[in-house]
Formats: C-alpha cells, structure tokens, sequence
C-alpha cells in the first residue's frame, strides 16, 4: 500500500513553528515509509491568499531540507471543479441554497483554528429549493440528508495520533448538534469551503495518511462525510500535538516573533528548528 502524506499551507503570511513541525512530521512519516510527500497551497480565499507568499513558504520547505514529490497544487486553479462535483450532490436533494448574511457565511468556508467550534445553523433557508437558487446564494449540505443516504458503517475514521489513536465511527445525533449544515460554496465569489477543496484534492493527491494539528481533530468526521458522498476513499489520520507559544496559545501566522525567516536570520540551522519543536 502506497504511504503518502501532504503539508497544505495557506499563502497568508510567513511560515511559524508550527508549522515547521507539521511539514517536518508529515515529510519524515512518508519517507520512513517510503512513501510520497506532496504539497498543495490552500489558497481558496482570494482576499486572505497571498501569492507572493507562496515562493518564501517553497523556499524555507527547503532550507528545512524537505522534499515533495509531483507538481504543487493551486486550489484557486481549481475552483470550477469543486464546485462541478458539488452539483452532482443536487440531484440527490443534498444542497440548498442560504442567503443569510454574507459575513456569517464567509466565516465557515475558511480553515477552522483552534477554539472555534462549528456554528450550528438554524436551519433559516433549509424550506428553500434549489430552483429558488439566486447569484450571490450559498449552497449548504442538508447534514440530516445527507446521513440519511448514508451507509452507518462507512462512517468511520481511524486515528493515529497520540491523543485520539482508535477508530471513531461517526455518531448521527452528534454530527447533527455539532456540525449542522455547513456552507460548502458561495457562487459568484469563487470560493469554496476548506472542508470541501481538501477532501477533493486529498483524493486527487492521493493522500492515504493526513497528518495535521489536532486542533482540526474535531472537524474530521464532516469530511468523512463528504468523502463518504463522493465516493472517495477516507484516509488515515494523523493530529499531532502543537506548537505553542509562552502563553500556552496555538502559535498563527501573526506570530512572527517565531517564524522559520526570523529564526534562519538570526543563524539557525534546520537541525535547530528541529530540536526546538521537539523532534
């Protein structure tokens, strides 16, 4: 079985810490394995993404002394095909369009951070059908639907990661009261939720072990979900421990008192970077 991992950054600023640890961990697991290393750009949000932060994240990947194998993935190059797999799941009566504010929406298409859990939506335009669609709608997964269709026993997920290792069988009643409907897309703004782009390009990639912070643990099961509806395979997951700062806060890419630049100016040598994120 082939063993290939991925490290998927947002171009929105500087590589920290952290991030340093979750490429290093993913890259070193694959080659250990002799597996593959790939590596995308989750550039999705056109007012967030960067391109010219793009080139320094490949360069300070390879001071580390990291490899990937295959072309790099742009999902901004790829907007028109998530969203022609999204309409494959309307004739299944698994989308409706939402209209409500466009802040409330935008917020859920981004990556999640750590300490922010789903916002539960109401349900407001779930009456709605998808032939009262207008431009600007969002599309949203009717979750009840959508478990409905689904096959119990494929929901399911297997962890390796020292926190939550074991399998994890996606509960109904607890995917409705945590996930709810989430957005999946906002037409006329080419953007697409994160949930959605990584499922379709981690099948793309064929990435068979995601290995990330364990602050996306909790997210896992909706895009068990979405794989299960598309058909695709589910991989095995890996959510590491993170990096944190003095305060005991999730390091982010404002924090550039600790990114990978400031660090190799100041003389530090990848062998540093690795000890200082306990590897």
């Amino acid at each position: 079985m082939a063993f290939i991992t991925r490290f998927a950054p947002s171009p929105t600023g500087p590589l920290h810490l952290g991030h340093a640890y979750s490429a290093i961990l993913a890259h070193d697991m694959a080659r250990a394995e002799s597996g593959q290393f790939v590596l995308r750009m989750e550039d999705t949000d056109p007012d967030r993404s960067k391109v010219e932060s793009a080139t320094p994240i490949q360069e300070e990947l390879r001071w580390l002394g990291l490899t990937w194998d295959g072309k790099i993935l742009g999902q901004s190059e790829h907007i028109s095909d998530y969203n022609s797999r999204l309409e494959t799941l309307v004739p299944q009566g698994l989308l409706y369009p939402c209209s409500c504010t466009r802040s409330d929406i935008r917020s859920t298409l981004a990556a999640p951070q750590e300490g922010v859990v789903f916002n539960v939506y109401p349900g407001t335009c779930r009456h709605r059908s998808m032939a009262s669609r207008k431009p600007g709608d969002a599309l949203r997964l009717n979750l009840a639907a959508a478990l409905d269709l689904a096959a119990t026993d494929k929901l399911v997920f297997i962890e390796t990661g020292p926190a939550h290792a074991g399998t994890h069988p996606i509960d109904r009643e607890k995917a409705l009261k945590q996930i709810g409907d989430v957005v999946l897309s906002r037409k006329g703004e080419d953007i697409v939720a994160y949930f959605l782009a990584a499922v379709l390009d981690d099948a793309r990639q064929g990435v068979t072990h995601v290995i990330r912070g364990e602050d996306l643990f909790e997210f896992t099961p909706i895009q068990v979900i979405l794989q299960h509806l598309f058909g695709l395979p589910t991989p095995i997951y890996h959510h590491h421990r993170l990096i944190r700062d003095d305060q005991g806060k999730r390091l982010a890419k404002r924090d550039d008192a600790r990114a990978l630049s400031k660090y190799r100016a100041e003389g530090a040598t990848p062998a540093d970077i690795r000890r200082m994120v306990g590897l």
